[in-house]
């Protein structure tokens, strides 16, 4: 991967990572699936009017549309509502890594080194850690669901990942717009199933700017920007390489978390990211090699 496109990742990391403060701004005020609603509404309004459809089929813009609106985002913003900090939930969303390579192979049939599955089982315990921290234990991070959540979310986002990674060298931008088009019906639904209508409409009554930022951010900032390069990347490169670069998002997020919230870096967790990171260090390494005696 060209060094330019490498810093692409890494910025869009940067976005995603600090996007979980924005997130938890965003709860504070809408009830999470009126939120994600409001998110996708504005990624797709007024774009939609004006960006032709992509040249891809009405199926893999629904699916894909349904697994990151009511799959990722219903997911995470209900479980960051009460469930997890914002710091630890932008270090267990990064287990979409895992599972979109383990997808790769069984799906795409692609091939990973020896020493990748090493690397990818080392920042795997780093994830197990989180998970342990949820058994029988008063942590006021994560409880158990929002564990079984992030993970939920994860799931929904890898298989995201191989639909958009079957779409081929599509323009990733009008591909986000008419995917969020398909994103808004099922979280809506979701909003009306979860709170009354009376509710959701005082919500948006009585948001403040700040909850409005954090809706434009999420539509402009975190869809189109973040998922628009991202998807551009996953269809230029092999899952196994780009997936792993998501793992730096945890570093963004827990450094923005305890700056903005205070929120704590005990022991386990410091343990937990450096596991991660080490992982994503081994995989890159292992990557290159494989690269190198490949020629």
């Amino acid at each position: 991967m060209p060094l330019i496109h490498i810093l692409l990742a890494i910025g869009i990391t940067f976005i995603w990572g600090t996007n979980f403060v924005v997130i938890k701004w965003g709860v504070t005020e809408f009830p999470p699936f009126l939120f994600a609603t409001l998110r996708f509404t504005a990624s797709a309004l007024p774009w939609v009017l004006f960006v032709p459809r992509p040249e891809v089929p009405w199926r893999t813009l629904a699916t894909v549309g349904l697994l990151l609106g009511a799959g990722q985002f219903g997911l995470l913003f209900l479980a960051m509502q009460h469930d997890i900090t914002p710091g630890l939930a932008s270090l267990l969303m990064q287990s979409q890594a895992f599972f979109t390579i383990l997808l790769a192979v069984i799906w795409r049939k692609e091939t990973i080194a020896p020493l990748q599955v090493l690397a990818l089982a080392l920042a795997g315990v780093g994830i197990g850690l989180i998970g342990w921290r949820t058994v029988g234990r008063a942590d006021v991070s994560i409880t158990a669901t929002g564990f079984a959540l992030v993970i939920g979310a994860a799931v929904a986002w890898s298989i995201a990942n191989q639909v958009v990674k079957g779409v081929g060298r599509v323009d990733m931008l009008r591909f986000m717009v008419w995917c969020s088009v398909f994103a808004v019906p099922p979280l809506l639904l979701l909003a009306l199933l979860a709170d009354t209508p009376a509710t959701l409409l005082a919500a948006v009554a009585h948001a403040s700017p700040l909850a409005w930022l954090a809706v434009a951010w999420q539509a402009v900032g975190n869809t189109l920007i973040g998922f628009g390069v991202w998807n551009w990347l996953l269809t230029r490169y092999p899952a196994a390489t780009v997936a792993p670069l998501s793992l730096l998002v945890p570093i963004f997020g827990m450094s923005a978390a305890a700056l903005v919230f205070d929120e704590p870096l005990p022991a386990w967790k410091i343990v937990a990211a450096t596991l991660i990171i080490a992982g994503l260090t081994l995989n890159f390494a292992a990557g290159s090699l494989v690269r190198r005696f490949a020629r």
